[in-house]
């Protein structure tokens, strides 16, 4: 489905933008004036801290109806299973080397769960408390987000949708995604989602520290991979109402809601380089051998969270997106593995390349740290016998991978829910053995 209202958006990745609503709605020569144009109200969102380098600085500017502090106290939120947690430890989560798969997770029973309450941790590692680790969530909502924002202390989130649109509002203007799309929300920023399509499902990586940044591209040259022109940031629209709203806050893995009488979306114009932006996974510039051997997936790292080892992320967002296929004498599929880093996929729609079976849109599955992997025996049998001619792969396919150098910990909501496929393993039992010690 495409939008069926106009979306206008600033193109680039991480530039500075300014936009308002009303002409004039930007003070001149500074942020702060002691009345700002229309009666407005000044107020920073800092994603970064003030005194760090002026290259990675990142806050905007918001002139505002009302300050977003006009709220009443937070207070526990505690309706629906969201199974959203903060710390990854031996009394909430289970660790398991096994290779774990789920099938397509189910939408819940009851017709009026939205974004929020459709909320599932899948598992991570580390403490939002300490600003240090991911979480990888499952959403599977019903209904749109009525007169309630959400809002993530956290850390920031890249929403993978795989069933359905979502019209996303947020304080800086509204943005549609479709799947085969991804928007990265960051920490603090409150947002409301509208279900265009009906039911929605999708995947959703967190990270508690640092920001999603454009990976380096090294030898690859100046242009590649995911561009910068292409990313998209929406336009200043706001709302003046004197309803009632509720904005749900998560703070330390818990969620609380506090109650306002007037939108949160009331932002008449911003300035700025901290702001939410979207990407269209088909724009994506694909980088592939033509000479011999499998390229290592990073080739096709999307968006990256830097850590303080050079080269090592806390979290990669990595597609294999539609290419073609011509490198000769070598084993085509991606190739057997044991990782130091965790790898979580996901399927947005199609066939993923190395499993035909098994591994289906909106399901997902774990290969924890040094844990075996690799294509099935069905795509292993196919790929030492078939003819290398140059060839099409992924066509109609769009397949993610989430990965990290934490070892993850799931959620007993995870190891136990009923999508899970305790066959998995069976995938690689057999495996064809060619072994021949007098043929070289």
């Amino acid at each position: 489905m495409s939008a069926n209202k106009p979306y206008q958006y600033q193109s680039g990745f991480g530039n500075h933008f300014s936009s308002e609503a009303l002409k004039g709605a930007l003070p001149e020569d500074q942020n702060s004036p002691q009345r700002c144009p229309y009666g407005l109200y000044a107020e920073q969102l800092s994603g970064t801290a003030f005194t760090v380098s002026r290259d990675q600085n990142q806050r905007t500017w918001f002139y505002r109806i009302h300050p977003s502090v006009m709220h009443c106290p937070f207070q526990p939120y505690r309706k629906g299973e969201h199974g959203i947690l903060g710390t990854f430890d031996s009394r909430t989560t289970e660790p398991t080397p096994t290779q774990i798969r789920w099938l397509p997770f189910e939408f819940p029973q009851s017709k009026d769960v939205d974004f929020v309450d459709g909320l599932h941790t899948i598992g991570g590692a580390g403490d939002t408390a300490l600003k240090s680790g991911i979480a990888i969530h499952i959403y599977t909502a019903t209904v749109s987000m009525h007169r309630r924002a959400f809002c993530n202390s956290d850390g920031d989130i890249l929403i993978v949708p795989q069933q359905g649109c979502l019209d996303i509002t947020t304080e800086f203007g509204p943005i549609f995604v479709a799947p085969n799309e991804i928007v990265v929300i960051q920490r603090g920023m409150r947002f409301s989602v509208t279900l265009p399509d009906g039911s929605a499902r999708g995947y959703i990586l967190e990270v508690f520290d640092g920001h999603f940044e454009l990976p380096d591209l090294g030898p690859i040259g100046a242009n590649g991979l995911a561009n910068p022109r292409d990313f998209q940031t929406p336009i200043a629209k706001y709302e003046h109402t004197n309803e009632q709203w509720e904005v749900v806050n998560k703070y330390q893995g818990e969620l609380f809601v506090a109650t306002q009488e007037h939108s949160p979306y009331d932002v008449v114009a911003w300035h700025g380089n901290y702001a939410p932006y979207k990407y269209n996974l088909a724009r994506f510039a694909a980088i592939n051998s033509v000479s011999f051997d499998h390229v290592d997936p990073s080739v096709f790292t999307t968006l990256t969270c830097k850590s303080a080892y050079p080269g090592t992320a806390i979290a990669d967002f990595v597609i294999f997106p539609p290419r073609f296929e011509v490198q000769m004498h070598t084993f085509r599929p991606p190739y057997f593995h044991r990782n130091c880093m965790s790898e979580f996929m996901g399927l947005i729609h199609g066939e993923y390349e190395g499993k035909k079976k098994g591994f289906l849109p909106g399901g997902a599955s774990l290969h924890s740290m040094m844990t075996p992997h690799g294509p099935d025996a069905a795509t292993v049998e196919h790929a030492i016998s078939r003819e290398l001619n140059p060839c099409r792969v992924a066509d109609g396919t769009q397949a993610f991978m989430f990965e990290s150098m934490f070892q993850l910990r799931l959620t007993k909501w995870a190891v136990e829910n009923s999508q899970r496929d305790h066959d998995y393993y069976q995938a690689w039992q057999d495996i064809p053995i060619t072994f021949n010690p007098n043929q070289k």
